[in-house]
């Protein structure tokens, strides 16, 4: 491989680790990547799945935490619904 090939796995591979950083998706990531640095998400996924690879325990871990993340927000987004169905109940039974 050239040393211009490498530099540009290492590119992505940076841009991959900032990607993890905002807590993105490895989906996210692909379709960021390739708006934003025109990288072809083919590239995206074959260097990301090598990075899991190397760091099996890591992404795991990081994988877990999403999950953790998005079902509080799911959580959160449920109760501010029924906050909001409470309130606009409680207006209604007032106007009458």
């Amino acid at each position: 491989m050239g040393d211009s090939s490498a530099q540009y796995i290492h590119t992505v591979q940076h841009l991959i680790e900032e990607c993890i950083i905002f807590n993105m998706s490895q989906e996210e990531c692909m379709e960021a990547l390739s708006k934003y640095a025109n990288i072809q998400p083919i590239i995206t996924s074959t260097v990301w799945k090598e990075l899991e690879k190397e760091n099996k325990e890591f992404f795991e871990a990081y994988k877990k935490r999403r999950e953790e993340r998005s079902s509080i927000q799911l959580e959160m987004t449920r109760q501010r619904i029924h906050n909001m169905m409470l309130d606009a109940s409680s207006k209604d039974s007032n106007d009458k």
